[in-house]
């Protein structure tokens, strides 16, 4: 199901035995766009720490009770790793938190054969092919602590804040046409599938969605996100109504039209 990003943030996050906090912000990968941390404010609990927890620990969301269960406890959260969120999120910080739980790390993560794909497109160019689910996220058994190697020291450049995205100016190949509202996030792949743009200074107050298939470049420095379309196209892309789900049919409509094909289902 997608969910709109900014509904997620606020959602208690409970462990087996006790309110861990709430969600604060999520962390996506612009390369991919999977979603690869939830950053939970731990409140007056940890005296306002904010920790990591990857999806893979989110048991089955209760919408009407605004939470999300996970399976670790309360003395495990509070003995991961101190993290600044505020500042960029490394590779080896990544490492030690799944260290911590005892996981396999996503970039490290194989992948699971195709027939066994969770039945949830996501864009690769042009294409629309089904989501393979890494093991991280189809399989949490643990294996040996401290095995996970990070990549680098640094902060890792394709991490990004959702909270820090929501905002960001849209620029067609031919102008600017709106700003990032929010983003529609699919809660089983754990990956955002569209941008929802609000074209008020161009169409009106419109809104308008954006799948990543069709972003050319994210200029960070700037807050910019260039696509690889003019604004007439984006124009005449077919209708959206936020208080209306997302269906399949929808989504085929609109995916047809930007030209990005759904294959291998």
């Amino acid at each position: 199901m997608l969910w709109n990003a900014s509904a997620i943030s606020g959602h208690a996050i409970e462990a087996s035995d006790g309110q861990l906090g709430s969600v604060h912000d999520l962390l996506f990968e612009d390369v991919g766009w999977g979603i690869r941390w939830l950053v939970v404010d731990t409140g007056k609990w940890l005296a306002g720490r904010k920790v990591l927890l990857p999806p893979s620990a989110l048991g089955q969301p209760d919408r009407a009770r605004r939470r999300f269960p996970v399976r670790l406890t309360v003395r495990q959260v509070k003995d991961s790793p101190d993290i600044d969120t505020d500042k960029p999120v490394s590779r080896q910080i990544e490492a030690h938190v799944y260290n911590h739980y005892g996981w396999d790390p996503y970039w490290g993560s194989s992948l699971s054969p195709i027939s066994n794909a969770i039945a949830t497109p996501f864009p690769m160019g042009n294409t629309m092919a089904p989501f393979v689910a890494p093991r991280h996220l189809s399989d949490t058994k643990p294996r040996r602590p401290g095995s996970a190697e990070p990549q680098s020291n640094e902060g890792n450049p394709h991490l990004r804040s959702i909270a820090a995205v929501t905002g960001y100016h849209i620029h067609a190949t031919d102008g600017e046409i709106g700003h990032v509202e929010d983003f529609l996030v699919d809660d089983v792949a754990w990956r955002i599938r569209y941008m929802m743009v609000d074209t008020r200074n161009w169409r009106h107050g419109e809104k308008v969605l954006i799948a990543p298939g069709s972003v050319r470049e994210i200029d960070w420095a700037d807050r910019l996100i260039h696509l690889d379309v003019d604004r007439r196209k984006v124009r005449d892309s077919p209708s959206y109504d936020p208080s209306i789900t997302v269906d399949r049919d929808y989504e085929e409509k609109l995916l047809t039209y930007y030209g990005i094909r759904w294959v291998g289902e």
